[in-house]
Formats: structure tokens, sequence, C-alpha cells
């Protein structure tokens, strides 16, 4: 379905409910790029959204970095999303700064040496209160601490709409920085035009600032999945936003 409308890749939050080949011969089978998942994120049906904070689960962390491996060689997935999770109240802020930064290096090192990129995510903290990298602006500060060259930025427009806004100029500075962008409207994460965010602005900016990656639409349809692509048509036929 994302290939008959028009998509040249597909990402999601994990593949692995599924076997490498099983995914690998759909993608394949449709002419699809694998953009990116996420490391295994922890318990996510009991609301675990990330593990790479928790002082307790390292060991967890770093075997799900081999199994994040396996899926992205199969895959030829270049990029991975790391989550930070849900801080913690049994640890201080400190702590679980230096187990993300201890983590995400342990990570960049095992994914550089097989040529896959490592992202951090900032989520707001009006979905998920709590969430331990909710700006970019702490996101830049894990990466310096880290000092890896594949360490970069998942940049989701939605997510720095609610906790920072400024969309153009955050890309415009951050952009030797981002390795990945998100796109969803808020208020409600719709699809482009439900909402305040200004995408007949924003999307010929990324291209004009020279982004020349892919843009994941995660966003819940409002108008149901197929009938909400409406608004990317023209990106798609005039070329732009690919």
């Amino acid at each position: 379905m994302a290939a008959a409308d028009g998509f040249q890749a597909v990402e999601y939050l994990r593949p692995y409910d599924e076997t490498p080949e099983a995914i690998c011969e759909q993608l394949e089978r449709h002419d699809l790029v694998q953009a990116l998942f996420n490391l295994p994120a922890g318990d996510w049906a009991a609301g675990e959204r990330g593990i790479a904070c928790m002082p307790d689960r390292v060991e967890e962390f770093k075997a799900g970095v081999e199994v994040a491996i396996r899926y992205a060689q199969a895959l030829k997935c270049s990029k991975i999303n790391c989550l930070a999770g849900i801080a913690p109240t049994d640890a201080s802020a400190a702590v679980l700064e230096v187990t993300l930064i201890s983590n995400l290096s342990h990570a960049a090192a095992r994914l550089r040496d097989v040529g896959i990129d490592l992202l951090i995510e900032p989520i707001n903290l009006r979905d998920i209160p709590g969430f331990f990298v909710s700006t970019t602006d702490h996101a830049e500060r894990i990466i310096d601490a880290v000092g890896a060259d594949n360490l970069f930025i998942q940049y989701d427009l939605y997510h720095t709409q609610i906790m920072q806004g400024d969309l153009i100029c955050g890309y415009e500075r951050l952009r030797e920085r981002i390795g990945h962008i998100q796109l969803a409207d808020t208020p409600g994460r719709h699809e482009p035009g439900t909402g305040e965010i200004n995408f007949a602005n924003v999307l010929p900016a990324l291209d004009s600032l020279g982004y020349g990656g892919f843009v994941g639409c995660e966003y819940k349809p409002l108008a149901g999945t197929r009938e909400g692509l409406i608004w990317m048509k023209p990106y798609l036929q005039g070329g732009v936003g690919e």
C-alpha cells in the first residue's frame, strides 16, 4: 500500500515481530527502501518508551543493539533511532545522563563498525510525560558528550513544534546534526493541514536548506490512511519533498 501511494521508503517503530527475511522480501517485492527503525525499546505494551537512560537495563540495551544490527544489515537500513526512555523516579537526572551517554557511546561505536548512523529523538512532554530527552538542546548536549561522528538528531517537527517551535530556524541551525526528519501536525498529531504548522513554508524550506533525506509521515490519519494523503500529492507531482 505504501508503494502504491507513491512512497519510496518505509519506516516503523520496530521490525522485531517479523523475521528479517520476511521484511526484506516485502521491501524487494515493492521496490522500497527501509529508511529507519528503532532500537528495541523495552515493553511497549506496558508503557515503556525506550530503555537507554535506565541504569538497571544496560545489558538489555546492549543486547538490543546487536539485534538491531542484524535486522539493519538484512534490510539494508543505514539509520537506527534510539528512544531515551521515560526517566525512572528512583535515579537522579545526573545518573540517567551518564547512563544514556554511555549507552549511546557503545551503540554508536558498534553501529559505526557496520556503517550505520545512530539517531536520538527528542519527544514532547505532553504526549509522554517524563521522557528524558525532550528538546533539541538536550540532544545536542548528549551528542557533544558522546563525541561520535555517526550520532545525529531525529528532528520530529511535531515534537519540536510543541516543545520549542521555530521549526525552520531550528533546522537551519542544526542541519549538520540532523539525520532524519518526521512530521505530524499539531494539535492532534494528524496529517499536515489539520493543525497549526505551516507545512507550505516548512517543507520547501527544508529543500532550500539542502535536506536530502526522507521525511517520515509519523501521524494518526484523521481522514483515513489513503484519504489523508491528499496533502502529499502536490509534493510528489512537483518532485519536491521526496
